[in-house]
This record gives structure tokens, sequence and C-alpha cells, in this order.
């Protein structure tokens, strides 16, 4: 057997990328002088940037060994590290005698591999497989750039965004976005199919823009995780597209600068195929120093009007409010980014909402002016409590009182009344200084408290109780919690907030009752409570956003070291919306212990079982299996483990 040098040559970036094509002879006499040395098979370095595989220090090579591999028509070589890990595979598929796919290992997986497909010596195909994701790009003119992708979730098209905008990379991030031929494979309509590619227009002035006006984008800023509630489904006779579209509604991302977690807002994606594409530029949240949110939704997310020019509804509009909604959709497709600062959020909410209004009193129907009310309500209520537009309070205010004169029965007084106060809530508190704010949440929860025995049948009331119970919890009047929560559970079963009020119930109650808990385990198993019967255990809720987890974690890893030994055992409950980040935290922060993890998050069936309302929560089991405490801290640890060990 024999190696060959086939080529040298540089990535687009000017580092040296070395890709080597290796004879694979077909002689059954093996010699040692044939197979690479440990040195130069290490050399192999992927085509594509940011992947995370093993390599073992100059030191160890010479404890690496390079073998031979054969299994039917493939050959080829698998390096061996020090403790006899795979760290690469390099395969000759077609038995011509030259390598053809060059794989790279973490952690004992495969995590990526650069595949020539025409055997001519170029890698044109690039897979990201097993804990490394599932991106699957092509390189048409084998030049070392992905050109398209054939697979990319939407977490990885926004990690290729991210790398693309702040590394200047035009051509990559042009991968991710969404393009003519999308929008035609998914027939979308032309009134959108035209927002979408202005969007996404002239790539090269806005990622520099976007860069230019964030302190927070460099190249020192690192990707942390992807955070997205679940996609949305805009069904085909919605009249946007001749097809039905996923669409995430407002994707964002958490990354770290400067030793801070700070978010980039990637707003709206769309799945064509097996890809995610973004349909607007990234935003990044550090607008005068502060995280907002942006309430309007992006162009293929925008609600429904009932004059919408597209729908069957539009040919009972006059021609005059037509034009109104019209100026609206306008209007929304040239919505101010969160970084164009307050006058100009403040100012755009202000013609939204007179629009609205203008639509509302052209409507025909009762019906029709109703729904424009809500959307008029819903608009400024949120954009207050952003931040936005805190002149809407004396709007909404105007808005409520005028219908209270004109019909104080109507459900959509209550939708208003409670709309205004949290928006009067929100408004209260960022005017508080800290000794304010108490007396600021005690008004509040008088407020809410009133508003349920006023309107309890009105469809805000499960939410206004679930906030008292939560409140009162977390004041630590369990009596008065309970109340509400059994009020819930009691009055409001069919409402979603039940289920989590059920759940608190449950674990209000835990504290010498057995626990009986079953949950999926991140690697796709299940584990339940049972199988730590006769040893003390640590039952933690946590996700990785959640910086007290974090900081419990060096005495958690303590207390672990030194009890295990002894009967101490620790199920972790990871409540992260998805399981993409969890696997490379528990490497960073060294947690051993077992996982469970239900995609949701504090939505997810563990959290809602308990009615988890913060993080973290720790329960403590004894040896038999019943539960000492509901809710210990690390404090509680210390002085609990000892005693719970030594019992019999």
């Amino acid at each position: 057997m024999r190696n060959r040098m086939m080529r040298n040559r540089k990535s687009p970036k000017k580092t040296a990328i070395i890709v080597l094509g290796l004879a694979l002879g077909a002689a059954t006499s093996l010699r040692a002088a044939e197979a690479p040395s440990a040195e130069l098979a290490l050399k192999f370095r992927p085509v594509q940037t940011h992947i995370e595989y093993d390599t073992p220090k100059k030191s160890e090579y010479s404890k690496c060994v390079v073998k031979v591999e054969r299994a039917g028509e493939t050959s080829g070589w698998i390096v061996l590290g020090p403790q006899s890990q795979v760290l690469r595979r390099f395969i000759d598929t077609n038995n011509d005698n030259v390598v053809d796919q060059w794989r790279y290992f973490h952690n004992g997986f495969e995590v990526y591999r650069d595949i020539d497909t025409d055997f001519n010596n170029k890698v044109d195909q690039s897979r990201w497989v097993n804990t490394a994701g599932t991106r699957w790009g092509i390189d048409d003119d084998e030049d070392g750039r992905i050109d398209s992708w054939k697979v990319i979730s939407a977490q990885e098209a926004c990690q290729v965004a991210f790398h693309a905008l702040i590394e200047g990379n035009e051509q990559a991030f042009k991968t991710v976005c969404v393009s003519q031929d999308d929008i035609r494979s998914l027939g979308i309509r032309p009134k959108y199919s035209k927002k979408l590619l202005a969007s996404v227009a002239s790539l090269s002035t806005k990622m520099q823009s976007v860069v230019s006006g964030s302190k927070m984008l460099s190249r020192e800023t690192k990707w942390m995780r992807f955070d997205a509630s679940s996609p949305s489904m805009v069904p085909a006779d919605a009249g946007k597209a001749t097809s039905d579209l996923t669409v995430y509604e407002n994707a964002m991302a958490i990354v770290e600068f400067s030793g801070e977690s700070k978010l980039l807002q990637f707003g709206e994606m769309i799945r064509v195929g097996d890809t995610w594409k973004l349909t607007m530029l990234p935003q990044p949240l550090d607008r005068d120093g502060e995280t907002i949110e942006v309430a309007v939704g992006g162009i293929l997310m925008q609600p429904s009007y009932a004059g919408d020019a597209e729908t069957p509804a539009a040919n009972n509009m006059s021609p005059e409010m037509q034009k109104v909604l019209t100026e609206l959709q306008e209007l929304d497709g040239k919505s101010p980014s969160p970084s164009a600062g307050a006058k100009a959020l403040a100012t755009y909410n202000a013609k939204r909402a007179d629009l609205l209004t203008r639509l509302m009193n052209m409507a025909k129907t009762d019906a029709e002016k109703d729904q424009w009310l809500r959307q008029l309500i819903d608009g400024i209520a949120t954009t207050i409590q952003t931040g936005a537009y805190p002149e809407g309070l004396n709007r909404l205010t105007k808005i409520e009182e005028n219908i209270r004169r004109k019909n104080p029965k109507s459900p959509t007084y209550s939708y208003a009344v409670y709309r205004r106060l949290l928006a009067q809530f929100s408004v209260d508190l960022q005017k508080a200084d800290d000794a304010g704010r108490l007396k600021v949440r005690e008004d509040w929860l008088k407020a809410i408290e009133k508003f349920v025995a006023t309107y309890p049948e009105a469809d805000d009331t499960p939410d206004a109780i679930l906030q008292l119970a939560v409140s009162e919890e977390f004041d630590g009047d369990i009596k008065n919690a309970r109340k509400w929560y059994s009020e819930l559970v009691k009055n409001h079963a069919d409402n979603e907030s039940a289920r989590r009020a059920s759940g608190a119930m449950r674990r209000l109650d835990l504290k010498g009752k057995p626990l009986d808990f079953s949950a999926s385990t991140l690697e796709g198993g299940t584990i339940d409570s049972g199988r730590f019967r006769g040893k003390v255990l640590l039952v933690l809720f946590w996700s990785t956003w959640c910086k007290p987890c974090t900081e419990d974690l060096p005495q958690i890893r303590e207390f672990y070291k030194q009890y295990r030994n002894q009967g101490f055992e620790i199920l972790g409950i990871n409540l992260d919306t998805t399981s993409e980040p969890v696997a490379a935290y528990m490497k960073e922060h060294n947690i051993v212990w077992p996982q469970a993890h239900e995609p949701g998050g504090l939505e997810s069936s563990p959290a809602l079982s308990y009615g988890i309302i913060s993080l973290p929560t720790m329960f403590l089991v004894g040896k038999d299996g019943k539960v000492v405490s509901r809710s210990v801290s690390v404090e509680d640890l210390k002085k609990k483990l000892p005693g719970l060990l030594s019992a019999k």
C-alpha cells in the first residue's frame, strides 16, 4: 500500500487548507512503510470552517496509530488517538486507489466529512453529521465555498448567517437567504414575493450597516445558541402562497460578547424543502444598551387583515378602505429596525395606530369593526411594553373609555382593560426606582385581582389568575397561591394555564410523598425516578440560559464528586426549548450526571407536570423515594446531604 499527496490548495480566506488524496493500493501483503505517518494524517483539515473535531497535541502523535481498513469495495485509513479513540477516517469508496471521503471525529463520533462525488480529487460536498448537526452543503465549482445547501436546519442557517455577518462573507450569507427560486417553488404570491426579495437585496451594504451600527458584533463575538418558539404554519388558503408555508415568526440567537450574553434577532424564517432560509437581515438588540423585542412580525407572519387584497373579503371593500389598507401594508414593509432609535419607533407605531383607527371607522359591519379594534389595542399595548411607543398609554386609555361608554358589557371592553393594565404596569415599573417598585407591584396585583372579580368569564381571566398564583408563591404565601391555582383548575379547566396550575399544586404538595417521574433523555431513551430508589437524589430543573443555574454548578459538581460514592445521585431536567445547545454546555461545565429533556422548554411536559415557574428548581429525595424538599437550595444541600446519606 502506498500513499500519495495529490494536491495542496488554498482556501478563499488565504489560510492554507491541505486537501490530500491518498492512493490505496490493492496489494494483499502490507508493509509498515505503506501507511502514512500519524503526523501526516493529522495534517488534514476540513475544507469548511467553524468545526469542532479532535486533534491530539503534537507531543502525543507518537502514541497515535494509522491502520488500514477494508470493507467490500471500500478501503481506507483509520487514525486512532492515544486512547485508541477514532480521530480520522480516509475512505476510497469506488476502489480507484484514491481517497474520496475525508472524515473527522469528536468524542468518538464522526462530526464532519468532505466528499469528492465525481472522483476528480476535488471536494464538492461537505456534510455535518451526528452531534455536529444536519448540514449538507454543495460546492458546485469546487472552490472550497458552499454554493447551496441540500439540507440545513433553522438553527444552523442562523449560525451560517452569524459567522458570515461578522466575517463580512456576503457569498456565504447569500446561501441562507430566500431566493427567487425558493419563492417560485413555494408559490408565494407576487405581493409578498416582492417584499421578501427587497428585504434581502443589497446584502453587502445591509450587512455592513448591521455590523457598523452595533457594538456587540465583531470577530470576537461567539455563537451560543438558537432560541425560538415552535414554527408556525401558514395555510395555503390564507392567500399568501399556493402551498402551506412553515415559518418561524421571530427566531433569535444568543451570542456572547465581552463575557456577556446578547440577543441577535433573525426574525422571520421560512422552510424550503429540507432547508431553512432567512427572509430578513439579523438585527442586534443592543439599542442604548437595552435588550428589546420587536412586536411586529415578518412579511409572511403579519396578521391577515379583514380586507386583505388577496382574500375574498377584499371584494367587499370600498376603494377608500383599500387605499388605507395599502398604506398600512406599505408602512409595515418599511418598519424601522430595533436600532433605529426611540423617536423612529414611536413615530412608526403612532402612524400604524392611526391607520388601524381609520380602517376600524370605515368597516361596514360590527364584526369587522371589532376585528380592527382588537388589532389596534394589541398593537398599542405590545409596543408600550417594549418601550417603542410610551405615548401610547394615553391613547389606549382613551380607547378603553370610549368602549366603556358605548358598551361596558362588550367582551372587547374587558380585552382592552386587561391590556391597559399590562401596559400601565410596564410603564410604572420603568419609571419607579428600587424603593418604588414594590408599591408598583402591589398596585398591579390589586388591579388584576379586581379584574378577576369583575370579569370572571373573560378570555384573559385565566392568565390573570395565574399571575396572582405565581406572585403569591414567589412571596412565600403558599396558602393563597394554592387558592388561586385551585380556582384556575376548577373554573377554567379547558384553558392551557390550568395544566400548569395543576402541576404547581402537585409540586407544592410533594414533601413527604413518593416522587413518580418519567421523561425522555437527551440520548433518546427514557429515565424514571424509580431507578434511583435507595439513593439520595437531587432532581435539578435547569437550562443553559439560566444564569443562577450556571452560578450554582461549581458547588453542585463538588457535592457530586464528594458524595457520589456514598449514594448521592443527580437527575438533571433540562428545560431548553431544543436540545441543540445542551451537549456543548454540558461539556464546557463538566456535567456528567444523567439528563432528561423534552422539547418545549418551560412549556414542555416535565415543566408543566410540576408547574415549574422559575429556574433552577431543585427537589431533594430520600433513599425511600419520598421527597424531603420540593425547593432546596445549594446551602440547604450542604446541611442536609450528610444526614440523609448516613440514614439507613
